[in-house]
């Protein structure tokens, strides 16, 4: 072996091991590092919408900075407010109805029995007995408190990590041009943030755009055939959009398997399940891509593998925040002349657009960054 294939099998060998190193590391520490990546997005699109503020006809211009900054906030506030509100409503409703569904729900049980060539069709009695004797109550509320409270504490993790980020905003382009005395090493600096405040912000607002759209359309669908909890399914679509792929199966999914119990008309439930996958497919494969344009430059095999990996290392979480962190990590690794081949296969055509199109010597826009 030349001394050059030892070296680099000593790199290899070195960088592999650094990977391991760090996913242990991400996957130990995901109670930290959860929170803090929401509160770096959360932040971004506070600071997304107190920039579109500006664009106000009359008065957008005039608006002081710290009142477009309240402003976004406090919509986001509503917005999240009115989001929690629904569910819990929608909660308290699929109790009070759950006696209605028993025998529908019953009912489709035999069916699928029967279907199946089971021989004895399960009754309520019966089914009511095997669950008790799988799970326990007890636990089962008790682990449901401790989510809860979890989900609690996070949120409020993401709060201060928010807040303290948009502090931090106005004297972050200052520490930036004291990290070093060559002009062109802040350059670079200030030309990768730019790329990543970039193309992160516009992968945001355009998805959000695109989720939003696509629970209104979702919910246009499903009102008419009198799904109970139109609202709330809808919603449910445009939060499982951010996940690629699995969300979209997901959003089609679950209202769907209410409509077999809630209806159990074959013709209804194939009739939702047209609509709903149909228009699931025409905003993702033709809308989604024409308004999101090149802004990720990934592939969909390494969108695929990272949602996947992400998953794995921090659960629903990690399913959610895959493209972003991945899209960051490809923008990073392209600015390394080593690990610049890495990042050509993680892009979607073979080509790093943007990786010298940021502005140099300015500043980014600041954290997040």
């Amino acid at each position: 072996m030349s001394v050059a294939q030892g070296d680099r099998l000593q790199s290899v060998v070195h960088g592999a091991v650094l990977a391991l190193i760090v996913g242990w590391v991400l996957y130990v520490g995901k109670q930290v590092f959860v929170p803090m990546v929401f509160g770096v997005l959360v932040a971004y699109v506070i600071i997304g919408l107190a920039r579109a503020l500006t664009a106000l006809p009359l008065v957008g211009r005039w608006l002081p900075a710290p009142l477009r900054y309240l402003l976004s906030i406090l919509g986001i506030g509503v917005v999240v407010a009115a989001g929690v509100s629904l569910v819990v409503n929608n909660f308290g409703r699929v109790v009070q109805l759950a006696p209605t569904y028993q025998d529908t729900l019953l009912q489709r049980i035999q069916q699928g029995a029967e279907f199946f060539g089971l021989r004895a069709a399960p009754t309520w009695t019966a089914l009511r007995e095997d669950f008790l004797a799988q799970v326990r109550l007890q636990d089962l509320i008790g682990s449901t408190v401790v989510s809860v409270t979890g989900v609690g504490m996070t949120v409020l993790i993401v709060l201060l990590y928010v807040t303290f980020l948009l502090l931090e905003k106005r004297v972050f382009p200052a520490k930036l041009r004291s990290l070093s005395d060559d002009p062109r090493d802040v350059s670079r600096i200030h030309q990768v943030l730019d790329s990543i405040n970039s193309r992160t912000g516009q992968y945001l607002s355009v998805k959000t755009l695109v989720n939003v759209l696509l629970g209104v359309v979702s919910w246009a669908m499903m009102a008419p055939f009198g799904l109970e909890f139109a609202g709330f399914w809808a919603v449910l679509i445009a939060v499982l959009n951010y996940v690629p792929y699995i969300g979209s199966f997901l959003g089609v999914l679950f209202p769907v398997a209410w409509a077999i119990v809630q209806f159990g008309d074959p013709g209804t439930v194939i009739t939702l399940l047209l609509l709903l996958a149909s228009a699931q497919f025409v905003i993702g494969n033709f809308l989604d891509p024409y308004l999101m344009g090149n802004s990720l430059n990934l592939s969909p095999f390494v969108i695929l593998a990272s949602l996947l990996t992400w998953g794995g290392l921090w659960g629903i979480p990690g399913a959610f925040l895959a493209v972003p962190i991945t899209a960051v990590l490809a923008i990073v690794l392209s600015e390394f002349p080593g690990t610049r081949p890495i990042a050509v296969l993680m892009s979607r055509n073979g080509r790093l657009d943007g990786r010298r199109g940021g502005p140099r010597g300015r500043a980014p826009a600041g954290p997040p960054a």
